[in-house]
């Protein structure tokens, strides 16, 4: 009678035990799934900028087939291309002289037709300045080049002869991260206003790429976190974009 008392307190204890185990571990894993709970969302900032930097490559090119002649005239084109662009208001330390290419066409490889002329003479120039006004006023002036015998290269879209550029990015980068976590936390907060439960404490940001494209153009996304890209330079007005990744907790 005795054992089978022991038995039965024995049964009873492990019965307690189980399910207090139990009632612990469904304890825990409420509290790890409420602490779990979180909503992720993204914010974006866009702002319209002018550019403060222009980059302009001018490149002349003379054909012909005596080297010290055409050298002489390549020279000559390239003090009326300084001269013009100190006459319209750009600096001489704005001016650089860049490439000097002579190309013979008899000593290519494989190639012994040459044409009418055997060289062909590039030189470039590069304006680089702050007066980004300037530069786009000046340049929709070249035609007086023309019109003095100096025939510019023209550049492809790729490449084009005038660069605008931002690089004040610096300047407005916190004001937009701040609006675009802003913007996140509103789509936060509208969501759980619909889904009936409340916003927590911000756990987890993280800032995306800037990028800094013409006003007009549309904005391809890259991969990578925390830089910034520069593309379509073609336009003195720029477009601005940052979009910002959030994570909050919901209660």
């Amino acid at each position: 009678m005795l054992e089978k008392n022991r038995v039965i307190l024995i049964s009873i204890a492990f019965i307690i035990g189980f399910s207090s185990l139990g009632f612990f571990i469904g304890k825990s894993i409420e509290r790890f799934r409420k602490e779990d709970r979180s909503i992720s969302v993204k914010g974006f900032s866009e702002k319209e900028v002018k550019s403060n930097f222009a980059v302009w490559t001018i490149k002349t090119r003379i054909t012909t087939n005596e080297l010290a002649e055409g050298s002489k005239n390549s020279e000559e084109n390239k003090n009326k291309i300084i001269a013009f662009l100190l006459e319209n208001g750009l600096k001489k330390e704005e001016i650089i002289q860049q490439n000097l290419n002579v190309t013979d066409k008899l000593a290519r490889e494989y190639s012994n037709d040459v044409g009418a002329f055997r060289y062909i003479i590039e030189n470039t120039l590069q304006v680089r300045t702050v007066h980004v006004d300037l530069v786009d006023k000046v340049s929709k002036e070249t035609d007086k080049l023309l019109k003095a015998g100096i025939l510019i290269a023209e550049n492809n879209e790729y490449n084009p002869a005038i660069k605008y550029l931002f690089t004040g990015l610096n300047d407005i980068k916190p004001q937009m991260l701040s609006e675009a976590t802003q913007n996140a936390k509103q789509a936060a907060s509208e969501f759980t206003k619909q889904s009936d439960v409340k916003l927590g404490k911000l756990k987890k940001a993280s800032q995306g790429l800037f990028s800094i494209v013409d006003r007009d153009q549309a904005i391809i996304s890259p991969s990578g976190e925390g830089g910034y890209y520069q593309a379509n330079v073609n336009d003195i007005y720029k477009k601005v974009k940052v979009v910002v990744s959030v994570e909050y907790s919901v209660e």
